[in-house]
């Protein structure tokens, strides 16, 4: 009750963007709570609706081996149980990500000015917008994924797949993608704010071909070619377009 309290009597924010260091840190203490209860509260969501998102998860991999034949399984009474915290904790974290995200731009918002305010809701969007698209490019990619590392161990080797090792490999790859497909925003919030310049970046384009290639073969966790493939080409495309969108910006 206490919590809620301190949370409903928020001290108004100074004028001119200026906040003492008890202030940055009492806002900071505000925001990580609200991102927290929402966080528990989707965990919540998924937890009770665990049977679909599993369900939903499991698409990629029956649609490679069959309906029939896409049972997985454990070897412990207790994975049941741990797979479905699991899930609740993923699930609670993607589905608080819009609340997430709104909170760390209110807790930023008071450095800036009342112009650059108006692109709070937009990089808001833009943000759930590209990291859904990365986790859904990531999905349709992962049963290519799965064909090319069940085949790489030679045709001795029969797979049955855990479903926590099974969950976190396709978990890790929606992640890795959803945050990856982030750079295109946060390039055009340097350049909205005049940090870089579209020039600066268009003459970089070699280096970041070999950044963003070597961030794919790294980063990707199934360390396939599909995903490195599928993860690179839009991540260079969205670079491109970023110092578009930087050009029509400063215009």
């Amino acid at each position: 009750m206490a919590l809620i309290t301190s949370l409903r009597r928020r001290p108004a924010r100074p004028a001119g963007g200026v906040m003492s260091l008890a202030e940055h840190l009492g806002e900071l203490r505000r925001r990580l709570v609200v991102s927290s209860l929402a966080v528990s509260a989707g965990g919540v969501v998924a937890f009770i609706f665990y049977g679909s998102l599993l369900a939903f998860f499991l698409r990629p991999y029956c649609g490679m081996v069959g309906s029939h034949h896409c049972d997985l399984y454990v070897t412990s009474p207790l994975d049941g149980v741990a797979l479905r915290f699991k899930m609740a904790a993923y699930g609670g974290l993607m589905l608080a990500l819009p609340v997430v995200l709104l909170q760390v731009w209110r807790f930023i918002t008071p450095g800036l000015q009342k112009n650059e305010r108006r692109y709070a809701v937009p990089f808001v969007l833009a943000s759930m917008v590209v990291f859904a698209f990365g986790a859904f490019v990531a999905w349709i990619t992962f049963p290519h994924a799965l064909r090319w590392l069940g085949g790489i161990g030679g045709p001795h080797l029969q797979a049955l797949y855990n479903p926590s090792s099974y969950l976190s490999l396709i978990l890790a790859l929606m992640v890795v993608f959803g945050i990856a497909f982030e750079v295109p925003v946060i390039l055009v919030a340097l350049e909205a704010a005049g940090v870089v310049k579209p020039e600066w970046l268009a003459a970089r384009r070699r280096w970041a071909i070999v950044i963003i290639t070597a961030f794919s073969a790294i980063g990707t966790p199934s360390s396939d070619p599909f995903s490195m493939l599928a993860l690179a080409v839009p991540m260079y495309v969205f670079y491109e377009v970023s110092i578009l969108i930087g050009k029509l910006l400063r215009r």
